[in-house]
């Protein structure tokens, strides 16, 4: 305790602390990262090589699992490591960087989210100008603009966090460097910089979840007018996946970032993070696929190509 006092390091308690489980919880941890790394790639290829796919709505998709992707790689590895390690130590610039790329990451898809609900609006409610509301550079700017807001975010939190004095235990009760764990351990009054974040997360959520209600207001109110019921069943469709999403995400974000004090220990904050930061990029691009025809067809198109050629070149052989 006391070299980690002096230290500039910080330590990792974990996810679990003092466990007999620790030999299961990385082996589900290691299949999960395994899963969702590998479904956002095959994703991300997929949408790339098939030309039916090279639609705003897939563009989007993509950029989805590319942050989804660099998510879970922000913290899980590290975790996975400190799993099978006595020293569970993080330096203190490692442990700024993972503050910067969580933050980019989270408040990038918190912004791509909304935009993906503005064009589900547009593809359902003004089909015929779809290609021309959702154009090449339309998608671009949404995008561009997705990943800088989230980048504004870290640039912002980022330095202001790692300005804090730390002069205490240098033990983080988290499994990576998470703002409210990181500022558990500060010895000075943080209450004035935890307000601009309360102000700055809210105001991360309201923007994109008021772009979502408004899209799906918007929504319901033109499916509810269709005679068609198989346009009513394709609109509730492409919009469930997004939903069931958006669903997840949110609700855990809102109980980190929003929820007062009161409802936070260091074991339910745990437990949270762990699901939106390991589970949920390993179910969203699952949700999308499972349930999307398109991505479905892909697949398997690509697959019986890889099958054939493989024949082929046996035959040759």
């Amino acid at each position: 305790m006391k070299n980690s006092t002096l230290s500039s390091d910080f330590i990792l308690l974990g996810l679990l602390v003092n466990s007999k489980a620790t030999g299961i919880v990385f082996t589900v941890i290691l299949a999960i990262f395994t899963v969702a790394v590998t479904a956002n790639l095959v994703m991300i290829f997929l949408i790339q090589v098939d030309s039916r796919l090279h639609t705003p709505m897939y563009f989007l998709l993509s950029q989805l699992s590319i942050m989804d992707t660099l998510f879970i790689c922000t913290t899980v590895p590290k975790l996975l490591v400190d799993m099978l390690s006595q020293e569970k130590t993080i330096s203190f610039v490692a442990c700024g960087i993972q503050i910067f790329l969580y933050l980019t990451m989270i408040g990038s898809e918190f912004f791509l989210l909304g935009l993906m609900a503005y064009d589900r609006y547009v593809a359902v409610c003004n089909p015929l100008r779809y290609p021309v509301l959702m154009n090449r550079k339309v998608c671009l700017l949404l995008a561009a603009g997705a990943w800088f807001g989230g980048s504004l975010d870290g640039f912002l939190l980022t330095p202001i966090t790692m300005n804090v004095p730390y002069c205490g235990s240098r033990n983080i009760n988290h499994f990576f460097c998470e703002i409210p764990a990181v500022l558990r351990l500060a010895c000075a009054d943080t209450s004035l910089y935890e307000t601009l974040m309360y102000i700055c997360c809210v105001l991360m959520l309201l923007i994109p979840i008021s772009i979502i209600s408004t899209s799906y207001s918007l929504i319901l109110l033109t499916v509810h007018r269709m005679r068609s019921v198989e346009g009513r069943k394709k609109a509730f469709t492409t919009c469930s996946s997004h939903l069931t999403v958006v669903s997840i995400f949110y609700g855990a974000a809102f109980y980190t970032y929003v929820l007062p004090q009161s409802f936070h220990t260091p074991e339910k904050d745990k437990v949270v993070s762990a699901f939106y930061t390991i589970v949920t990029p390993m179910l969203n691009p699952l949700i999308y696929s499972l349930r999307n025809k398109d991505v479905m067809g892909a697949f398997k198109k690509i697959f019986a190509r890889c099958s054939s050629a493989q024949k082929v070149a046996t035959n040759d052989t």
